[in-house]
């Protein structure tokens, strides 16, 4: 089978998985997250063009905060990438990296290093959390889980397990940008990734000085 038709198919099946998302999770970023993967591949030659953008695609279709049945899911993915004849290897890859990737996988004791398709879909996933687009996923998934927008009395959490960064009982969408989003510039693995998380940085930096003005009722 061409890489092209494996595409395809991995493709076809995030269209079915998450074309419901309301939560910013949806195809919109999907499609950013494998733009900015096509992007990052241009100074990443040894990275498999196959397995990086296969990643990009499903990176979130096993993700815990977004399916109930996470077994289930992952079962999902490895039947659909023996339909679409990748072989065992490649298959481990893919599923190596989806498993390992996301910000609350770094809160657990068991993450597993990342090869370099996953170094390079982690920033691709990453960019599109900062900047502008960063704020507004950040303001419509807090919203969506009825979060409070701002309380001054809340202080962000630190040293967090995977457990206590899931729990949003107590969390407010401004602490969320101290919690996770403004430590994500310093994570990024590619040089490309880290100069352009820096411009990114600086748009919810002054986002967040700008709201917290605008909150104390300050000109």
């Amino acid at each position: 089978m061409e890489t092209t038709e494996q595409l395809a198919l991995i493709q076809d099946y995030t269209v079915q998985q998450l074309s419901g998302d309301k939560s910013g999770h949806g195809l919109d970023h999907i499609h950013r997250v494998v733009t900015n993967v096509k992007m990052l591949l241009a100074d990443e030659p040894s990275a498999s063009y196959l397995i990086t953008l296969t990643a990009a695609y499903l990176h979130d279709v096993i993700d815990d905060k977004l399916v109930s049945d996470v077994e289930a899911a992952r079962q999902g993915v490895i039947e659909l990438l023996t339909q679409a004849a990748f072989s065992q290897p490649q298959i481990n890859t893919v599923m190596l990296i989806i498993d390992n990737m996301s910000f609350s996988k770094s809160l657990t004791t068991d993450r597993q290093p990342l090869p370099i398709e996953g170094l390079i879909v982690q920033d691709a996933d990453r960019l599109d959390a900062i900047g502008a687009i960063g704020i507004a996923r950040a303001i419509y998934y807090g919203g969506k889980h009825g979060e409070k927008i701002y309380d001054p009395t809340v202080k962000p959490r630190t040293s967090m397990t995977k457990a206590e960064y899931r729990n949003l009982a107590n969390e407010t969408i401004i602490n969320h940008f101290y919690e996770k989003l403004f430590k994500l510039a310093d994570q990024m693995n590619t040089p490309a990734a880290k100069r352009i998380a820096q411009a990114r940085q600086k748009v919810m930096s002054q986002f967040v000085n700008d709201f917290k003005s605008e909150w104390n009722g300050m000109a």
